[in-house]
């Protein structure tokens, strides 16, 4: 079994379905609400674990009712909790989510104890660095940890895959230790600081990025499919046809499966399909972490297509 480490956040998702985004000023009435485990780390870590991987979960939640409630999650998919550590007079990070009919979202999200994620923490966690075949990233928790955990799994010589998101400025010097990169078009554009809202576009920040230091960058473009810009290669590999009910974590899931993937050793673009089966299965569904779907269920998606 491939060994996945994530580090990163753990959230409360809160959601409305509403008939649209609310605009700035507008209240809209009428939707429903549910509440479900979310934040892009945890999100990762549980895609990787129901994808086939034995995951770790580098993260901080609060002392309350929802950092309780998020370690008996990842404890009930198999995640190795040793390093999530509970942080008494913190809230748990929370995410305020509207979703509309076509299946688009708007998120807000108030870090709480995502925010306090230190560079002690990543340094309890040198073993389990070691002993990964990958290590995921996102960039909801500080980045002085995001970078700290980027160089000790360099040193120990193990992959790493960064999801830039939410989307923040990242220097060469953090982008040249990056294996794959995984941003969306708008991750793109902040990264490379122009806009990126074609298939042309996408091409061109990839290979901007690219020249930056990451071997690969994927960036993923919702239905269009994924721009991929490796060495020797350049092109698109189209998504799955599927009817989208919630796109919240649909990136989480990608990354996740591709976490799994790669750590499985498969070619690049087997372990993209793989990731992009995931993610179109994930978006037929609600919520973030209940809609990753099983390995089972990937396999057959992919059997079938």
């Amino acid at each position: 079994m491939s060994r996945v480490l994530v580090v990163g956040s753990s959230n409360t998702d809160m959601i409305i379905r509403v008939p649209r985004i609310p605009r700035p000023g507008e209240t809209i009435l009428g939707g429903t609400f549910a509440m479900a485990a979310g934040g892009k780390g945890a999100n990762q870590a549980v895609a990787a674990a129901r994808a086939g991987g034995e995951v770790i979960f580098v993260a901080r939640v609060g002392g309350d009712v929802f950092g309780r409630q998020a370690l008996a999650g990842f404890e009930a998919d198999g995640i190795d909790t040793r390093f999530v550590e509970r942080t008494e007079g913190s809230p748990s990070g929370v995410a305020l989510i509207n979703v509309d009919d076509r299946g688009e979202n708007s998120i807000s999200v108030a870090s709480g104890a995502n925010a306090r994620l230190s560079l002690e923490d990543i340094g309890r966690a040198k073993e389990a660095f070691a002993e990964a075949d990958i290590v995921l990233l996102q960039l909801e928790s500080p980045l002085e940890a995001v970078a700290a955990a980027v160089r000790m799994a360099r040193e120990a010589r193990v992959p790493v895959i960064l999801n830039p998101a939410p989307a923040l400025p990242l220097d060469d010097a953090l982008l040249s230790q990056i294996t794959v990169l995984t941003p969306n078009e708008h991750e793109a554009s902040i990264l490379i600081g122009l806009p990126v809202e074609n298939e042309f576009d996408a091409r061109m920040a990839a290979k901007r990025l690219r020249a930056r230091g990451p071997e690969t960058v994927i960036v993923t473009l919702g239905a269009k499919g994924v721009l991929v810009s490796a060495a020797g290669v350049m092109g698109l590999l189209p998504a799955f046809a599927v009817e989208p009910v919630d796109t919240t974590a649909a990136g989480d899931v990608f990354n996740g499966a591709l976490a799994v993937a790669l750590a499985e050793k498969r070619p690049l673009a087997d372990a993209i399909r793989f990731a992009q089966a995931a993610a179109a299965i994930s978006v037929t569904r609600p919520g973030a972490q209940p809609s990753a779907p099983s390995r089972a269920e990937i396999e057959a998606f992919l059997e079938t297509r």
